[in-house]
Order: C-alpha cells, then sequence, then structure tokens
C-alpha cells in the first residue's frame, strides 16, 4: 500500500484542495483512496465526536466508507492541550496515529495523508509534518504558496532539507500572472539542479478563494433577515464601517461585491452601503437595524446578515476562513481539478510514489 503526505509550510496554501483533487484523479484511474487527518487544531463536533471539518468534506466527496471522527484521531482541543501539559504522552500519540492510518489503508491501493499547515504544527505532541511522513513511511508532497521570489525558493530548499529522501515532490501554488516567467524559466529549472523534485506550478485564481455569503452565515452563525438571500453570492472584499458615513461612503465606492461588517445601529453606514456594489451586511452586536435598512436591502438584492459578537469579534471570525480555497460548489471543484489537470505533472507524480499512471 501506498501513501502520500500532503501537508505545507504556510496556512491557506490548498492542501485540503490538493487532497480532494488527487483523491478524485486517483479514483478516476482505478485506484482504490483512502483519506486521513492525522492531526487537526479545527475541532469539530458532529454526533457527538470530535472531528475535522476538511476531513468530513474530503470524506464526503470521495464517498469514503470511515466516519468522519476516524479521518482525525489527534483532535487538540483546549482540554486535550491541558491534558497533555501535565501527561507525557508523545509515545501514544504515535502509536495512535499509525493504528489509525493502518485502520485508513486497509482496502485501498493509496492513502491521502492531509498534513499541517506549516512544518512548525505537531512540535507539541512530538509530531511535526517532517516526522510524520517518517513514522508513516509516506512520502511527501510539500504545497508552497507563492509570496515573493525570495521566499520561494528559501521555502523549497528548506522543504527539502526538512523531508529528505522522503520528499515525493513540491507543488508551488498561486502563482500569480506577473511571477510564472521567474517560476517556471529560473526557479523551477534551478531548483531541479538541486535534486529537487517539482511536480507543477497552479496559477493564482483568486475566483477559488473568494468567499460566498453561505460562507459569512456559517462561520459568524449569523441570524439572515433578509428574505432574498442567494447563498452562493460572491463576496470579493471586506470593509469594516467604523467611521463617518462620509468617508466610509468615499472608500466603499472603491469596493465592488463586497461584504461590509458594522454595528447594528449605525443606519447612516448601512445606507451608504446600500449606495454602492454590496453583496452583503454584517450587522454586530445584535442590534436590530432600522425596517427602512433591512426593505431597502430588500430592493436592491442585498443580504443582511446578525450578528452577537462585536465588529471587531466578528471580523476575526472572518479573518480566519478568509483567503481559505473553498471548494463546496460544484463549479469550483471542477475548476481546481482542471487546474491540477493542466498544471500538475500527474505521470510523473505517480512515479515517484510508484503507482502506475
Amino acid at each position: 500500500m501506498k501513501s502520500l503526505y500532503v501537508t505545507s509550510v504556510d496556512n491557506y496554501s490548498g492542501k485540503t484542495a490538493v487532497c480532494l483533487g488527487l483523491g478524485k484523479r486517483f479514483q478516476s484511474d482505478g485506484y482504490r483512496v483512502g483519506y486521513l487527518k492525522p492531526i487537526s487544531l479545527q475541532p469539530w463536533l458532529i454526533e457527538g465526536h470530535m472531528a475535522d471539518g476538511d476531513a468530513v468534506f474530503v470524506k464526503d466527496n470521495l464517498g469514503l466508507d470511515a466516519e468522519a471522527w476516524e479521518l482525525c484521531p489527534i483532535v487538540i482541543t483546549p482540554e486535550f492541550l491541558q491534558n497533555h501539559l501535565h501527561i507525557d504522552n508523545q509515545a501514544s500519540m504515535a502509536e495512535k496515529v499509525k493504528n489509525a492510518a493502518a485502520t485508513a489503508a486497509s482496502g485501498q491501493d493509496i492513502l491521502l495523508l492531509e498534513g499541517g499547515a506549516t512544518l512548525r504544527e505537531g512540535h507539541l505532541i512530538g509530531l511535526p509534518p517532517p516526522d510524520i511522513a517518517r513514522l508513516l513511511e509516506s512520502h511527501a508532497l510539500v504545497i508552497i504558496k507563492y509570496d515573493s521570489d525570495v521566499q520561494l525558493l528559501d521555502d523549497i530548499l528548506n522543504v527539502s532539507i526538512r523531508f529528505g529522501e522522503r520528499l515525493a515532490g513540491v507543488l508551488i501554488n498561486r502563482v500569480p500572472a506577473q511571477a510564472a516567467p521567474f517560476v517556471n524559466q529560473s526557479a523551477v529549472p534551478y531548483l531541479e539542479k538541486q535534486g529537487i523534485t517539482i511536480l507543477g506550478a497552479l496559477p493564482d485564481s483568486r475566483s477559488l478563494t473568494h468567499l460566498t455569503v453561505e460562507d459569512l452565515v456559517h462561520a459568524l452563525n449569523a441570524n439572515v433577515l433578509t428574505h432574498y438571500y442567494r447563498p452562493q453570492a460572491v463576496i470579493e472584499s471586506l470593509t469594516v464601517g467604523a467611521m463617518t458615513a462620509e468617508t466610509a461612503l468615499s472608500r466603499m465606492r472603491r469596493q465592488s461585491h463586497k461584504a461590509v461588517i458594522t454595528g447594528g445601529d449605525r443606519t447612516d453606514i448601512q445606507l451608504a452601503a446600500l449606495e454602492t456594489s454590496t453583496t452583503c451586511m454584517v450587522l454586530t452586536g445584535n442590534l436590530h437595524p432600522s425596517p427602512l435598512v433591512v426593505k431597502t436591502a430588500e430592493e436592491f438584492g442585498v443580504a443582511v446578515l446578525l450578528v452577537r459578537e462585536n465588529t471587531m469579534e466578528a471580523v476575526g471570525r472572518i479573518e480566519k476562513i478568509y483567503g481559505k480555497t473553498r471548494l463546496r460548489q460544484t463549479a469550483k471543484l471542477r475548476q481546481f481539478m482542471t487546474l491540477m489537470e493542466k498544471n500538475l505533472d500527474f505521470e510523473r507524480l505517480y512515479r515517484q510514489v510508484g503507482l502506475k499512471p
């Protein structure tokens, strides 16, 4: 049985999306695919069990039979942390991961392992990403999100040292158009000469990371006040209405398809937002807006969401999901898979992990 450990050096690099894309491709080529996320920092309670939201999403889309909580053996909650700090159980953590991996791999041709968001993750329990790859004798595919030319090269060279012979290859993600010539003509040839396999470079696609109104409703546990509600309406930018209405209007006119986050009592900001290209408004403090605002929003097709948090708390929760690739929509999943088909060398990847293309 083969296994591929997909990890990254930075948050929101596209690990879950890549795992799902790889899983779909493997399945279409006739391979039986298993999946496991050894460690989760994002607890999600489901049917009385701690699970991981990304693992649930992959399970559903790959049609896996395992229960959601079986796909993530270690979920780090505040209670887990307190217990772990007083009990030395690192050996048991490694054994727990090995047992879960053996179960997830049973009857499969290849096991996809979704790793940490950064190479720092997992040190607390003695299982950082390179150690998990070695523990499970897995090949590693590391995703590097492009930020700058120097950062890209430093990150990849560092990954090569950290993973050593376990590194099957690197996938560069979110390469902006202006950086593509450097990446493809200079960086990739240089890295290949260093003995590092570059499996592909995916272009930046902002449409894959745009939030939708539904994303905000779920992230904020918001109450939708308007009857008019398009869950998949796209949010391209965010603005916080904490200034004068005149200043806010000047700023909001420069942004299109935005979400405006402001206090429920700021009728002036709310009406100003409705004069511009606004997808939805997030009203904070559990303060209901004027009926005039709701009526006008209905007329303009703008969703109005009400949340209990104050404005800064709401912004903090949104920032945790902002910039993360979202494939909940079928069209977005197809779009990402098309990007992978065009830009990832699957034949080379198959050879690296010992599968027949």
